[in-house]
C-alpha cells in the first residue's frame, strides 16, 4: 500500500528513491520503552529507573535516533569499610556516569560525566548493585573492600578498605582507595581509580600518621577528591568528597537518593580516619554518604557507617585492639532516557 517514486540518475548511482512512505516511516521518531528497578520516575519527557538492589533493566522497545535509543547512567559501587586501631577510613565506591540524554548543562552536572551514553537494544540488562564492605575481624581490623556495581558495559569498582595497624597498614585500592593506618608512622592510603577508567571513577586515600600515643588514620578517597592524611596528635584525616548528579536527573519529587549538597545529589563520599584516644577529633566523612571516624576517650562503639545506596566509605576506629571500623554503604544504579517529545 505504499507509493514509491524512483528516478534513474546514472549507471553509477542507479535508481534513487525520491518520495515514498518508507522514508517518512524511517524518519518517524521512536522512543525507548523499558521497565525494571525499585522505582521509576517521570520528569518531563524523561524517565529514570532506580535500582537500590539487583534486578533487570528490561528494554521492550529500543527506539531510534530520531526519537531516542541512548540511555544515561549513574553506576555507584559499594563503599569500603573503615578499619580499627587508629584505622583509615574506607574508600568510596567507584562512581561512573554519563550525560548525553538532554545534555544537562554544567555546573549542575558532575564534571566526571562521560558525554556519551549507552545505545540499548530490546533485551534485558542484568543490574548488579554492589554491597558495602564489612569491617575486618581481629587485629589489625583492616576494613574489607566494597563490591562492584554493573550495568551493561559499565563496571564501577568497590571502594578500598581502610588500613588498620601493623602488619598490614596500607589502605586497599579500589574505586577510591582506603585510608592508611596510624601505626606504624606514615603508612600510605590505597590507590583510587583502580582499575583505571576515563573519566576517573575515584581518588586515593590519605596517608596515616604516627606519633607514639597520638597516631591517626587517613581519610578514605572520594569520587571527586582524595582523602586527607591524618595529623598526629590532632585528628584523623578528613575523607574526600563524592561527586554529584543534577536534581533534574531524578526530579524534585524523588525520594532523597544520595546526600543533598550545593550542586545536587552527592554519592561516593569517603570515610573519615580514626584517631587515638589522646587526640581531640576524628576525620569527617566525605559529602556523599561517607561515615565519620572516631577518636578520644570513652567507649568503643563503631564509627559511622557509609550511608546505604550512596557508595559511601565507613569511618575508621580509634585506638582499640578489638573494636571494628564502620561498614561501607551499598551502591546504586540509576538509568535515564527520553521516552517522548
Amino acid at each position: 500500500g505504499i507509493a514509491v517514486t524512483l528516478v534513474f540518475v546514472d549507471s553509477t548511482q542507479g535508481w534513487l528513491v525520491t518520495d515514498d512512505g518508507l522514508q517518512s516511516r524511517a524518519s518517524q521518531a521512536e522512543y525507548v520503552t523499558a521497565s525494571g528497578g525499585n522505582a521509576t520516575l517521570t520528569v518531563g519527557d524523561f524517565k529514570t529507573h532506580i535500582f537500590t538492589g539487583p534486578g533487570t533493566f528490561c528494554v521492550s522497545a529500543a527506539g531510534n535516533p530520531s526519537g531516542s535509543d541512548i540511555v544515561d547512567y549513574l553506576v555507584v559501587a559499594g563503599g569500603g569499610a573503615g578499619a580499627g586501631e587508629m584505622g583509615g577510613g574506607g574508600g568510596a565506591g567507584g562512581i561512573r556516569l554519563s550525560n548525553s540524554v538532554g545534555c544537562i548543562p554544567a555546573p549542575t552536572m558532575s564534571p566526571l560525566a562521560n558525554p556519551t551514553g549507552l545505545t540499548v537494544t530490546a533485551t534485558g540488562f542484568p543490574i548488579t548493585v554492589g554491597a558495602g564492605g564489612t569491617p575486618g575481624a581481629g587485629s589489625p581490623n583492616a576494613g574489607n573492600s566494597g563490591s562492584n556495581s554493573i550495568f551493561s558495559t559499565i563496571t564501577s569498582a568497590g571502594g578500598g578498605g581502610g588500613a588498620g595497624s601493623s602488619p598490614t597498614p596500607t589502605g586497599k585500592p579500589g574505586g577510591s582507595g582506603g585510608g592508611g593506618g596510624g601505626n606504624p608512622a606514615g603508612t600510605p592510603g590505597g590507590t583510587g581509580n583502580t582499575p583505571p577508567v576515563s573519566p576517573s571513577q575515584g581518588n586515593p586515600g590519605g596517608n596515616g600518621a604516627g606519633g607514639g600515643s597520638a597516631e591517626a588514620g587517613g581519610g578514605g578517597g572520594g569520587g571527586i577528591a582524595a582523602g586527607t592524611a591524618g595529623v598526629s596528635g590532632t585528628s584523623g584525616g578528613p575523607a574526600g568528597d563524592g561527586s554529584f548528579i543534577a536534581d533534574t536527573f531524578i526530579g524534585p519529587t524523588a525520594p532523597s537518593y544520595g546526600e543533598t549538597g550545593p550542586a545536587g545529589r552527592y554519592f561516593s563520599g569517603g570515610g573519615g580516619g580514626g584517631d587515638h584516644n589522646n587526640n581531640p577529633s576524628p576525620g569527617t566523612g566525605g559529602l556523599g554518604g561517607g561515615g565519620t571516624g572516631r577518636s578520644g576517650p570513652g567507649g568503643y562503639s563503631p564509627p559511622d557507617p557509609g550511608t546505604v545506596n550512596t557508595g559511601g566509605g565507613g569511618g575508621g576506629q580509634k585506638n582499640a585492639c578489638a573494636a571494628l571500623g564502620g561498614a561501607g554503604g551499598s551502591g546504586i544504579v540509576i538509568i535515564r532516557y527520553k521516552f517522548q517529545n
